[in-house]
């Protein structure tokens, strides 16, 4: 399982130097910075979110111009050669009508497919046909809680529909450490080695899994905290890459 890091910060390049971008980054086409643009091809695997949602709460007035954005994103993932990119899954703002009109436009720029994301309310048929259509494909709703904790068993009949297709499924924001075991994705992406320090938790990759230790946040050295975390999390991915 390919386990993508998202959400790194800025001032966390000179780190990334260090370890030579040897991991797998995910961020959103609506943050990435100056830096990390001309460095794009050196992290071992990259995956590109539209940032679409976060634009969309970003902006006061309700009337985007959602072509204009879906150009200037796939225009950025065409100059900079990005393999992997999300569609713009905002089937609750416009419509999955709309939203599949814009991905024609995004593969049309890009000449190469994107990874289309499948919500609950798309149905069981739209899966099968993503899975026939695509051969990368992703699962959402999981961080919003559209799909909940105590239905993620729902995930097992689709990876094995995907199997069955040879199509690779990535799970947004999957990171519930017994579910990586339980579940086959392809991949997932986590922002947990932020969380953990926001919550003041210290992560410890034990060869297996994490070991958490609570520390009282006002004793808890942001900086170092946050680079041990992720520096765990680099450890914790390379493993699940073999073992998951």
């Amino acid at each position: 399982m390919i386990i993508y890091l998202a959400g790194v910060p800025g001032y966390l390049d000179e780190l990334s130097k260090d370890i030579d971008y040897n991991y797998n980054r995910l961020n959103s086409f609506y943050h990435v910075a100056k830096w990390e643009v001309n460095v794009i091809s050196r992290f071992k695997n990259y995956l590109l979110d539209s940032g679409a949602f976060t634009f969309m709460t970003s902006k006061k007035d309700d009337n985007i111009n959602w072509e204009n954005y879906v150009i200037k994103y796939a225009n950025f993932v065409k100059k900079h050669n990005i393999k992997y990119f999300f569609e713009l899954d905002i089937d609750s703002i416009v419509g999955l009508k709309e939203v599949e009109r814009l991905r024609v436009i995004l593969e049309r720029i890009t000449e190469r497919q994107c990874i289309p994301v499948w919500h609950k309310n798309r149905g069981l048929d739209y899966w099968k046909q993503m899975c026939k259509d695509y051969n990368y494909i992703s699962i959402g709703g999981i961080v919003t809680q559209e799909i909940k904790r105590t239905e993620y068993d729902v995930f097992t009949p689709l990876l094995k529909i995907a199997r069955q297709n040879n199509t690779k499924v990535h799970g947004l924001g999957f990171t519930n450490l017994k579910g990586m075991n339980k579940y086959p994705f392809y991949s997932v992406d986590s922002t947990s080695w932020i969380y953990g320090n926001m919550s003041g938790t210290i992560f410890i990759f034990n060869g297996k899994t994490f070991d958490k230790i609570k520390k009282n946040n006002s004793r808890l050295k942001t900086r170092m905290a946050l680079e041990h975390n992720f520096k765990e999390w680099v450890k914790f991915s390379k493993y699940a890459e073999q073992n998951l």
